[in-house]
């Protein structure tokens, strides 16, 4: 069947894969979630236009094809992100358990980085088959296993190898039953050491597999098994998904803590996965068209911005059904000539009267519609510096901007939204005098936006400047008024220029943008906003692929004398794998281990300068190579065809 991915969980496969470290894969992406659009002719279980998710390759992308046997439809309630979440970790789990480990009740089984994915998921499943789990995580994670109801002396640190004393302390010098792996190295050994006789170890780790041979010649008695989830048979990723289903259904198992990231937007949880600094489990998701087969909600009137954006919907993205809600509905002047201008467009547009305050009245129409969109436009006006803020002054505010926007993510999150579009105020960005509660409000619907996005769910806060056309809440303002946002920099924007950001803003991976119209040169120097809006005016700074460009055309050749550019490339290019904004902020002497390369970031500053200069160097080159100085002359030396020298190895 072919997929319309909707979204896609990342696992720590992906960053193998990405950084080159399994030579036997090339894609990334293994599981999502999303809407069927074809099917070939041996396909009995889905139809085109059923939500489905499960295994399937090459998710980290917009379409993707995928094997029936494989995937299920979304069971009621769940979000795209949350079932994308679900798949490998709980799979994976679930066979290293059962499949691989047959693990009994009453039997003992360590979980290795239990805070992760497949660590939290294989908590809940051995405790469902009732065993006694031990667990490890970083030293600073260990509440979280606190808080999953994990008892002290069954938690360890991963970062060292005290758990094999610790914990066969705790079993009276037994060991455990099971090990479910995803360390390396020593850590790998300490394990095997730990299982009691008969014990079974679980591989679910990439980096370090071992023989299997020499492992029973190494620890008789043990079982040692490597689990890949892309070499089960189909049905049997099929069975494991209805038994998951059916434990999800049953209360034995709950989600896991999902944090979501638009896929434009997937270089930052890539990182935190490859530095395992997530809980629970991370993923992506893609860009969506605005749904024209189901109605649109508004609100805001067919006085004012409702009636503008009514319009454009119609006109500009194909919108064949809208629900305009506003406290007068019909009778707001306008409402009957938009009406029959939308109809001569062959769209329906219903004007209700429906205060967007009221939960219930706002609960009753979007049961009726059932929207496939929802663009929140509301609100009013009641300016006031704080010490001349009320409750009754603040209620008036924040009841149609903040607590409608909250009604309206509430009763639509299942509901599977294209677009969740709220109409904020550069107010709440920038300030503005005389209007605490007005910014107070918007500041509410951005983070509302920000707070949907990382559940999974579509969300764009527009935080706008001022509009030419004074309609709706702008209607009062004077010239004086427009004056005086000019004198902070906001020129008015007209209202095609204002609809034309509004569908950028919309296609934008930021779940909050500010939209206005800058005059950098009316900005008195020293304010507030000459801070916020300084750099407007400049032309933007090269980023860090166009530096690396740049840098290496400059890089000495073979007759160079020196290797100041390459050191520079090797800065700048490190302190891009670390996250930082500023390249000084790794100098030419500084130690790649102080820094916190580890294996993994080392292997990604290696492909990024192999990239940047034509080299092909040897995955240790960096760990070989302590600092930025030292790699460059070893880059240089590369270069020239000399024997690379290298400073001694290092360990980390």
């Amino acid at each position: 069947m072919r997929v319309e991915v909707r979204a896609a969980g990342l696992n720590f496969r992906d960053i193998a894969v990405g950084l080159g470290l399994v030579a036997t894969e090339k894609t990334m992406g293994s599981e999502g979630a999303g809407l069927v659009t074809e099917v070939g002719a041996g396909v009995t279980r889905v139809a085109p236009g059923d939500r489905i998710f499960g295994v399937f390759e090459r998710s980290l992308g917009p379409v993707a094809v995928a094997d029936e046997r494989m995937v299920r439809r979304v069971p009621d309630g769940w979000s795209d992100a949350q079932a994308a979440s679900v798949p490998i970790v709980f799979i994976t789990a679930y066979q290293c358990l059962v499949d691989v480990a047959a693990v009994r009740p009453g039997e003992s089984v360590l979980v290795h980085t239990a805070t992760g994915g497949v660590g939290l998921a294989a908590l809940q499943l051995a405790r469902h088959f009732g065993a006694d789990v031990f667990t490890t995580a970083g030293p600073a994670k260990h509440g979280i296993l606190r808080d999953w109801g994990v008892p002290g002396d069954h938690i360890a640190s991963s970062r060292s190898l005290a758990f094999e004393h610790e914990f066969r302390e705790a079993t009276a010098g037994r060991g455990v039953d099971v090990v479910l792996n995803s360390l390396a190295n020593e850590a790998v050994d300490a394990s095997l050491r730990l299982l009691a006789p008969g014990g079974r170890f679980a591989e679910m780790g990439k980096t370090d597999i071992r023989d299997k041979g020499r492992i029973q010649e190494q620890y008789p008695g043990v079982t040692y098994q490597a689990y890949n989830i892309l070499g089960v048979a189909p049905e049997r990723i099929g069975e494991v998904l209805d038994e998951l289903i059916a434990l999800f259904r049953a209360g034995a198992l709950v989600h896991l803590p999902l944090r979501t990231w638009d896929v434009r937007a997937g270089q930052r949880p890539l990182r935190m996965l490859s530095r395992a600094r997530q809980h629970g489990k991370l993923a992506l998701s893609m860009p969506r068209a605005l749904d024209t087969g189901r109605p649109v909600l508004v609100t805001g009137g067919a006085d004012g911005l409702g009636a503008v954006l009514t319009r454009h919907l119609v006109t500009a993205h194909g919108a064949r059904e809208v629900v305009l809600l506003s406290r007068r509905g019909p009778a707001a002047p306008g409402a009957g000539e938009l009406v029959a201008q939308c109809a001569g467009l062959g769209a329906t547009v219903h004007v209700l009267a429906c205060d967007v305050t009221d939960r219930n009245a706002l609960a009753k129409v979007i049961a009726e519609y059932a929207p496939g969109s929802v663009f929140h436009a509301a609100g009013v006006l009641d300016d006031g510096l704080i010490g001349a803020m009320t409750p009754a002054r603040m209620r008036a505010v924040l009841a149609p901007k903040a607590h409608a926007a909250w009604h309206l993510h509430e009763l639509t999150r299942d509901l599977d939204l294209s677009a969740f579009v709220l109409f904020s105020s550069a107010v709440g960005v920038i300030g503005g005098p005389g209007q605490a509660n007005y910014a107070a409000a918007n500041a509410f619907l951005d983070s509302l936006a920000q707070h949907r996005r990382t559940q999974g769910l579509t969300a764009t806060s527009v935080a706008w400047g001022l509009w030419e056309d004074r309609t709706g809440m702008t209607a009062h303002l004077t010239d004086t008024d427009v004056a005086a946002l000019a004198a902070i920099g906001i020129a008015p924007m007209t209202t095609e220029s204002a609809l034309r950001l509004l569908d950028e803003a919309m296609a934008s991976p930021r779940p909050a943008v500010t939209v206005f119209r800058p005059v950098p040169e009316r900005i008195r120097p020293g304010t507030r906003a000459a801070a916020l809006f300084r750099g407007l005016g400049e032309a933007p700074r090269p980023g860090p692929a166009a530096t690396a460009t740049a840098t290496t055309d400059s890089a000495p050749r073979a007759d160079g004398p020196a290797t100041g550019s390459l050191v520079d490339l090797v800065c700048a290019q490190a302190a891009e794998v670390l996250g930082y904004t500023e390249a000084v902020t790794v100098a030419p002497t500084d130690s790649f281990k102080e820094l916190g390369f580890d294996s993994l970031l080392s292997v990604d500053l290696r492909n990024r300068l192999n990239a940047a200069t034509g080299l092909r160097m040897p995955a240790e080159a960096v760990l070989n190579n302590p600092t930025p100085e030292a790699l460059a002359a070893y880059m240089r030396a590369a270069r020239t065809g000399e024997h690379p020298g290298t400073a001694p190895e290092t360990t980390v």
